[in-house]
């Protein structure tokens, strides 16, 4: 097979499903903004075909170059997982008369408030909402929905511009926030742990599920610098407190008639065991959870997507033989990073739990800890048992520390 993969060496989880896709035996014909030698290695090196594009932004222009492209080469699928450009793929797609989800199908992944009103129809809890695009229809949707509750951009990914709000001092503050955004969900504010459903589907049908904890819940992390904010990879899907979860996530899927591809849902467990749909994406998780499921059986679920797109039987096999958790670092002081104190330690510690180690280097401009849930850096455990897990993952917090100045 021939397949248009949408910028295939960024954000850096790309590179890998190059990786995956090439592995299946497919010919990926890469298309992105920039020039291909400064793609991954894995990127580039799996890659049949690149076409570098003034800018994914320029539709115009990417059907073009791949209509140029049709004339010499069938093209038989065109895929892309980074979040932005969902909705050009499916244009592409409906253009150049591709199989794979069209506008339609794409666009309640991509709009909060659609998303919702499919699930509200399908009969499937999603917390309260109302759909705002200035500060009075804000005041509004507060004023309907009552507090607490929370702000969040309606096409964005992650947590980023979102915020809880108790009151209306709180509110008022928060209006004053997101004036940038054009767009908002005002939604219930759902008390309980924060998990992912996380899926990849071939026809329809799932063939490998995946269930994460977020530790603490993002919009807490996202608050506070000084969190290192942790993500779980759970060893056992068939535990009975998650089974509400599994059954939301395979009806929201039901509800969607998602067909092939990945996806990464967010769902609330209640106190009174309750699961209430957050939102979902028709991707996967970043910040580098698909790592996370590889760590946790391994396996290499990049390969295991490309087998589902391609139409090939699912090679992986999920050993769920380990909980494995990311760690994410962010420095103290500003500048650049200077001093990494306790590294050595958990090493020794740790010994083989410890799987992966991914901080910048001395000397390295600290990233902005509000835009980026990958900080100054992450690592990543994995142990058969929970508890043991969690204690590694609190004594990453506590104990690795990094300076900047």
């Amino acid at each position: 097979m021939n397949i248009v993969f949408l910028s295939p060496g960024y954000p850096a989880e790309m590179a890998e499903f190059t990786r995956g896709l090439a592995r299946t035996g497919a010919k990926v014909i890469g298309v992105g903004e920039h020039p291909v030698g400064t793609l991954p290695d894995n990127a580039r090196i799996n890659l049949a075909h690149y076409i570098q594009v003034r800018s994914l932004v320029d539709e115009d222009n990417v059907y073009e170059q791949l209509s140029q492209l049709a004339r010499h080469v069938a093209i038989d699928r065109l895929e892309c997982l980074w979040e932005p450009f969902m909705l050009l793929a499916a244009r592409l797609r409906e253009r150049l008369n591709l199989p794979g989800m069209n506008v339609a199908a794409t666009e309640p992944f991509r709009d909060k408030e659609k998303m919702k009103q499919i699930l509200d129809a399908a009969g499937i809890r999603t917390p309260r909402h109302r759909h705002a695009v200035d500060a009075e229809g804000i005041r509004a949707a507060a004023s309907a929905i009552g507090f607490p509750l929370v702000v969040k951009p309606l096409a964005g990914a992650g947590s980023a511009d979102t915020h809880r709000v108790d009151d209306t001092t709180a509110l008022e503050r928060v209006i004053a926030q997101v004036g940038h955004v054009k767009s908002l969900s005002v939604e219930e504010y759902i008390e309980g742990e924060e998990y992912t459903f996380d899926t990849v589907c071939a026809d329809g049908q799932v063939v490998y599920e995946n269930i994460a904890w977020y530790r603490p819940k993002p919009m807490i992390g996202r608050a506070e610098e000084w969190i290192s904010m942790q993500t779980i990879n759970l060893r056992h899907v068939d535990e009975a407190q998650l089974q509400a979860g599994r059954k939301l996530g395979h009806a929201v899927l039901k509800a969607f008639g998602f067909r092939t591809g990945f996806t990464h849902m967010e769902w609330f467990l209640k106190p009174d065991g309750e699961a209430v749909f957050g939102e979902i994406g028709a991707r996967p998780p970043g910040g580098r959870s698909v790592d996370l499921m590889n760590y946790s059986n391994d396996f290499d679920i990049y390969t295991g997507w490309g087998d589902a797109v391609t139409g090939q039987s699912f090679s992986q096999l999920a050993q769920r033989a380990y909980h494995a958790a990311a760690i994410f670092k962010r420095a103290q002081g500003q500048g650049h990073i200077r001093h990494i104190e306790g590294l050595e330690t958990l090493r020794r510690r740790f010994g083989d739990a410890l799987v992966h180690v991914d901080l910048l280097p001395l000397g390295a401009p600290r990233r902005d800890w509000k835009q980026t849930l990958i900080s100054d850096g992450y690592l990543i455990v994995r142990h058969p048992d929970l508890e043991a897990t969690l204690e590694m993952a609190d004594l990453v917090g506590t104990d690795l520390k990094i300076y900047a100045q």
